[in-house]
């Protein structure tokens, strides 16, 4: 039986991606990931399932709500700003999402509350007393992002409570030496607290995931491989810690005053607080559906959450007598000619930039679809393969078949096909047609890279019947209309197929080319109906441009401001030519002086009390005594050399060096000019 006629009874799918933190805006590999997903619900669609595809935003958190409370609005707001960006991104590259919502939704504090709930009552749920940093300046528990200190390893400063960045030992904030508090600068104390732990440990939790993650049909190999070592390691599974302390902007746990959930409690079930908020706009039944046996739940995730996916929520879901998912697809990171993506480095891409060049989103959605498999790898982003491979693929080979017979069917026959010949048993289009089921199946195991190159492989067998049949020498000879008519049309009947083959990867190319042929929107079954004799296509017109290589310079270096030519007289020459790598490995920050005060014992010292964004404060040492005075400096902006090591002065440490101008002889202008960015600038923002 052929997988077509196999699939013909409607499936029932619910699907998701990984929700984005609230914190700031989509990045390239947010849209990588919904590009993926979005391929999928796209060709499930026109498979004639019943696909619900639904996210939201991760909305709680210490780090929302300390950014919030630094912005000077309520958490909410703040996350109501980030969400009121996210539709130029959805829709600037075609994501079909049927509901974006909030995990701070009602849906999600109900939920939460009632999965709770189901695990409390099967004794899934231990409290115990645990000793943490707490900032009494902050009145808070400490995260191990806020706080800082001298790793215990290697002496290295300024490294995080959790691991070293430098020696990459990993260890517990308790272990740090001369820790501080990273929102106010002050010396962390231990305090004792009661916190609640899912008792993953549990040996029915244990049993459970061994059969689910470890099922051969599920998991990718290497998500199973790791999943496994969590599960046999020697240490076995621990109990996970749940809740966090107020202040805590989250959900309220039930009968326990003070206590939140913690944010990876509540995000998850933000999958399902979507879905149960679109039923209610819609009219569906959520409990139905997911007690229906033949609904099926996927999730689009990145690597770094596996272990969360693979093992907490599964778990959660299953012993809070909800649906487990059916798979996980786990992708890897989007790297740029090899490098980890970095803005700081140039090799950041802006997924808003992209759309306002006028880049067209189907490049990248095919450029992305090209590179991604079945598997767990990193996707990289070449800007010279990128040109090549769009303009190749979709200009040369697929675009070219259109515009080489268009023309003619609508100049020489008013725009109508001659297909007669594709009611009888034809090669030419059995060919294509044969690909659908080897198409479907790759589609439906996210393997669309191999499914884009068979794609383009058909497009070169079509190709080489233009070259053989050369519908424009047949058109000069009023005497071959009939066997120009008929090459044009098994041109179009191809081009069709093959829109339809690409139509999940190219969603608005298919809409322009469905109102070009006059037909209504592909389905997958399509395909083995061919245009009906006589039908009448519309005028052609060009439905997509090549890449201009200037597009991705533009892309990755933002042309700069010219300025005006200033007499150089009295400026030093400019030193020896440098590589931008030289330049990215200086951190220039925008810093707000809080405090400035003279240095007792030194004739061209100011102490500077800096902010550069980090929820501390940095003391610099900076000689720009004969220029200024302390009142002159305080609550100005400046910019911060942010990366250079602490230097140890008799007077203290200094942590970083603000830039000033001076001339190249100082006797004929004796002055120092404190760099000042333009009002409006925020401390911590990066200058490139």
């Amino acid at each position: 039986m052929s997988m077509t006629a196999a699939r013909s009874a409607p499936r029932q799918l619910f699907v998701t991606t990984a929700l984005p933190y609230a914190n700031g805006p989509f990045h390239i590999g947010h849209i990588m990931e919904y590009i993926q997903a979005d391929i999928w619900v796209r060709f499930m669609r026109m498979r004639g399932h019943e696909a619900h595809f639904v996210c939201a935003d991760d909305a709680h958190g210490a780090p929302i709500m300390i950014a919030a409370e630094k912005a000077g609005v309520t958490p909410q707001e703040f996350v109501a700003n980030i969400a009121s960006g996210r539709k130029a991104y959805l829709d600037g590259f075609h994501i079909s999402f049927d509901n974006w919502h909030s995990t701070d939704g009602p849906e999600n504090h109900l939920l939460s509350q009632e999965i709770y709930r189901r695990l409390r009552d099967k004794g899934l749920i231990a409290t115990r007393t645990i000793d943490q940093f707490y900032d009494p300046v902050k009145n808070m528990f400490l995260p191990d992002r806020y706080i800082k200190g001298e790793c215990p390893k290697c002496g290295a400063q300024d490294q995080y409570g959790d691991a070293c960045e430098v020696c990459s030992a990993v260890y517990a904030p308790t272990e740090l030496k001369k820790p501080y508090s990273t929102l106010t600068g002050a010396t962390p104390i231990m305090k004792s607290s009661e916190h609640y732990f899912f008792r993953l440990s549990d040996q029915q939790c244990v049993e459970f995931l061994r059969s689910w993650a470890l099922d051969p049909a599920r998991l990718q190999p290497e998500v199973a491989n790791k999943a496994r070592e969590w599960l046999e390691g020697e240490s076995g599974l621990g109990d996970w810690d749940i809740s966090r302390d107020a202040p805590y902007f989250g959900i309220e746990i039930p009968d326990a005053p003070g206590k939140y959930f913690y944010v990876w409690l509540d995000a998850p079930i933000g999958y399902l607080a979507s879905l149960k908020n679109y039923f209610a706009r819609t009219g569906r039944d959520f409990d139905a559906f997911l007690e229906d046996p033949s609904t099926e739940q996927y999730h689009f995730i990145g690597k770094d959450i596996t272990y969360f996916h693979t093992l907490f929520w599964p778990a959660m879901l299953k012993f809070a007598d909800f649906k487990v998912p059916n798979n996980i697809f786990v992708h890897g990171f989007i790297t740029v000619s090899g490098e980890k993506m970095s803005k700081s480095r140039g090799t950041g891409i802006s997924p808003l930039r992209y759309l306002d060049i006028g880049m067209n989103p189907e490049w990248l959605r095919y450029y992305i679809a090209a590179k991604l498999n079945a598997r767990v790898e990193d996707v990289d982003f070449n800007p010279e393969d990128f040109v090549a491979r769009v303009n190749s693929d979709l200009i040369g080979k697929y675009i070219n078949i259109a515009s080489r017979a268009a023309g003619f069917i609508t100049k020489k026959f008013d725009g109508k096909l001659a297909m007669a010949w594709a009611t009888q048993d034809d090669s030419f289009l059995s060919e294509l047609r044969g690909a659908a089921d080897e198409l479907a199946a790759l589609y439906e195991a996210r393997d669309y890279g191999k499914a884009l190159r068979l794609v383009m492989e058909l497009a070169d067998r079509v190709n080489a019947y233009v070259d053989a049949n050369k519908p424009w020498e047949l058109a000069k000879d009023p005497a071959n209309n009939a066997r120009t008519q008929e090459v044009c049309s098994r041109l179009l009947e191809a081009f069709r197929i093959l829109t339809l083959y690409l139509k999940p990867v190219l969603p608005e190319l298919a809409i322009q080319v469905e109102a070009l042929l006059n037909i209504a929107p592909l389905q997958w079954s399509d395909v083995n109906h061919a245009l009906p004799d006589q039908h009448v296509m519309q005028p052609y017109s060009h439905l997509m441009t090549r890449v201009d290589p200037k597009m991705l310079d533009e892309l990755f270096e933002p042309p700069t401001t010219a300025v005006e030519e200033i007499p150089v007289s009295d400026i030093e020459a400019i030193d020896a030519e440098i590589k931008i790598d030289d330049f990215v490995k200086i951190d220039l920050r925008v810093a707000q002086i809080v405090d400035c005060a003279l240095v007792e014992g030194s004739d061209k010292l100011l102490r500077l009390t800096l902010d550069v964004g980090e929820g501390r404060l940095r003391n610099v040492f900076s000689g720009i005594k004969s220029a200024y005075q302390p009142e002159q400096l305080k609550g100005k902006l400046t910019v911060l050399v942010a990366n250079l090591a602490p230097r140890k002065m008799k007077f203290g440490v200094s942590e970083g060096m603000v830039l000033a101008a001076s001339a190249k002889d100082e006797k004929t202008d004796p002055g120092l000019y404190i760099l000042e960015p333009w009002p409006g600038a925020k401390p911590g923002m990066r200058i490139r």
